[in-house]
């Protein structure tokens, strides 16, 4: 029998309004590499919250190293041997990699006072050794590649006498190469007893490094496999097998002939967005599906102007654009609703009318002074026709529903006359009457001959506003589905492809 380090027993975790987790089990053996898989939202990092302390559990049990344990913070965690990699690395760039491994354990001389960076660097260098790393201790870690800095993290926190390493997208920003060193350290330290779970979307990747494989949906365990033992399809139909509430959309609502209001070829913007191409129709819309990493916000952002485009062509009505900033965009009729409404899209200590008004301000302005009664009649036409509910006009924002936040943010489009809105994940963080209202409003939109791209992360939403879906993965797309040929496990196909896999398919795309 292999020997248990973890066994985390009915996990049941509350957040406001969500019951993110649902009386999950979850085991871990010494030396295994466990795969922990779902849709975005489905629980994982939630559970792995609840082992390190940063979220604790409001009922169940851990049992780590036959006892039962309950971490106090991630500090903690770290102390008893358990660390966690982030997908956002959490280091200093500034400083080297030896810095950067013993920062608050350094290295000091035999008066107990001054720094022995010689000592600190060897410590380093045998830690490398043991790891069969080949990486420069006193190199500043900001000169590192992305797949440097990892392994360096990971070094980190093997340094603490670990016994079990939580690995979360561990691979979403590395190359090839980079992805078969990580996965030769990581073998290395099964074979050494360290216990690993790995927390990925990739399935191709899952079936090359992992032992074991736990799928969660909807906050809760719906199987446990071993990873030889089932096939990439068997794993996508437990993480999608979730009932719809929503009733997908049968047939696109757009005619054949209508216009292409935007046509987007190899468009290029960093690594997330390469050779991205599709088009967008009058009244159409047009969802954005892939799972984290896959690229579909950077997509967006570069067509706003907020990142730098490097190459491609964009062209709105037939025309060539080139969008260098928002305020470019936005004179060509785009509006731009960011999936962190609270931080890009409004401004939550001003009010109401102040914030549907903030990107047309200048029409509003007669010399040195503004308008007051023009913006009044205009601010409360817009908040009747989408029927925002506030008590005032003068009512702060951070005091309205995030139903209604994302209202005001289609108003402040609206009103500057925007034909094309992208929508990134519109229905994130609110519930699920103002969920419907949203997808009321977006319909409404199309029907009067506004264009929409809608990004979601929730497949059954994807599924019900649709009338073509473009699926992306690795900053590729690697699909295109007529709403009336998609489904879940088709999406979840073309969203899973490995990085050649992307390659071929964005070509014949």
């Amino acid at each position: 029998m292999p020997e248990q380090v973890l066994f985390m027993k009915n996990i049941d975790k509350r957040f406001t309004g969500v019951h993110a987790l649902k009386t999950v089990d979850f085991d871990l053996n010494k030396g295994e590499i466990h795969a922990l898989v779902g849709e975005n939202g489905a629980g994982k990092s939630t559970l792995m919250k609840t082992l390190t302390g940063i979220a604790p559990k409001d009922s169940g049990e851990i049992h780590y190293l036959g006892r039962l344990f309950n971490s106090r913070d991630p500090k903690h965690a770290l102390e008893m041997g358990i660390g966690i990699i982030h997908q956002e690395l959490n280091m200093m760039d500034q400083l080297t990699v030896s810095q950067n491994i013993f920062i608050g354990r350094e290295s000091v001389g035999k008066s107990g006072v001054f720094l022995d960076k010689k000592r600190q660097n060897q410590r380093t260098q045998e830690l490398f050794k043991k790891l069969n790393m080949n990486i420069d201790p006193t190199e500043t870690l900001g000169k590192l590649t992305i797949g440097k800095q990892q392994m360096v993290e990971i070094a980190k926190a093997v340094s603490h006498n670990l016994r079990i390493l939580i690995l979360d997208e561990p691979t979403a920003a590395l190359t090839e190469t980079e992805i078969n060193e990580l996965f030769a350290i990581m073998r290395d330290l099964a074979t050494k007893g360290v216990a690993m779970i790995y927390i990925s979307h990739r399935m191709d990747e899952i079936g090359v490094i992992t032992d074991r494989v736990t799928v969660l949906r909807d906050g809760e365990c719906v199987g446990t496999r071993e990873t030889s033992d089932v096939t990439k399809e068997e794993i996508i139909n437990l993480m999608v097998g979730r009932v719809i509430y929503e009733t997908p959309k049968a047939v696109s609502n757009v005619p054949a002939d209508a216009d292409v209001v935007l046509r987007v070829k190899k468009l290029n913007a960093g690594k997330m967005v390469q050779d991205v191409s599709f088009e967008l129709r009058r009244g159409e819309i047009l969802g954005f599906a892939g799972l984290m990493g896959a690229g579909r916000t950077e997509t967006a952002r570069a067509l706003f102007g907020a990142d730098e485009i490097q190459s491609g062509t964009v062209e709105i009505n037939g025309r060539p654009v080139w969008i260098q900033s928002p305020e470019d965009a936005v004179s060509h009729g785009v509006g731009y609703l960011s999936e962190d409404r609270k931080r890009f899209g409004l401004a939550l200590n001003l009010s109401v009318k102040d914030n549907v008004v903030l990107a047309t301000y200048e029409e509003f302005e007669k010399g040195l002074f503004i308008q007051a009664k023009k913006v009044e009649k205009v601010v409360r036409e817009f908040v009747d026709r989408l029927s925002i509910k506030t008590p005032s006009l003068d009512q702060l924002l951070r005091h309205l529903s995030g139903g209604n936040q994302q209202k005001v943010v289609v108003a402040k489009w609206l009103i500057r006359n925007s034909d094309i809105f992208i929508f990134d994940e519109p229905t994130r963080g609110i519930d699920v009457g103002a969920k419907s209202e949203i997808y009321t409003l977006m319909n409404k939109l199309a029907k009067e001959g506004k264009s929409i791209i809608m990004i979601s992360s929730e497949l059954p939403e994807i599924l019900r506003m649709s009338d073509r879906i473009v699926v992306m993965c690795e900053g590729r797309v690697t699909g295109e589905l007529d709403i009336s040929e998609a489904s879940q496990k088709a999406i979840m196909h073309y969203a899973t492809m490995g990085s050649q896999e992307a390659v071929t398919a964005g070509q014949g795309v």
